[in-house]
């Protein structure tokens, strides 16, 4: 029979790397939208039409890379969090307003995406 505690440890393990595999995703994609008005400024040239302002892409690409810093540090704490408690034998349920949190981020993240993509149209 497996020890229950090894078994919590590793799976506490796995979702610090999911939390970091997020984090890394999320500092990808902020660095690709940075670099989007590049792209936006060479279609621009090419089909000769009025230039686009880079702001935009660029504010959101940073609020993303924070997004992925944030991720990451959250992880590295509810991993502290986790394993401290299989230590002790005690329960570490995530706070409802965490949860809210991340979903309202989630959602809002979705708006702007879905806002600049009918914008650049």
């Amino acid at each position: 029979m497996r020890d229950p505690r090894l078994t919590d440890a590793l799976a506490n393990e796995r979702t610090f790397l999911a939390y970091a595999r997020t984090a890394l995703a999320f500092i990808g994609f902020g660095f690709v939208i940075a670099r989007f008005s590049l792209f936006t400024r060479e279609i621009a040239l090419v089909a000769r039409i009025p230039e686009t302002s880079p702001q935009l892409s660029t504010a959101f690409g940073t609020l993303m890379e924070f997004s992925g810093i944030a991720c990451a540090c959250y992880g590295a704490y509810r991993y502290a969090l986790t394993a401290r408690a299989i230590r002790t034998g005690s329960g570490t349920p995530i706070s409802d307003m965490a949860a809210k949190t991340v979903a309202a981020m989630i959602g809002v993240i979705g708006l702007i995406v879905s806002w600049t993509l009918f914008e650049v149209r």
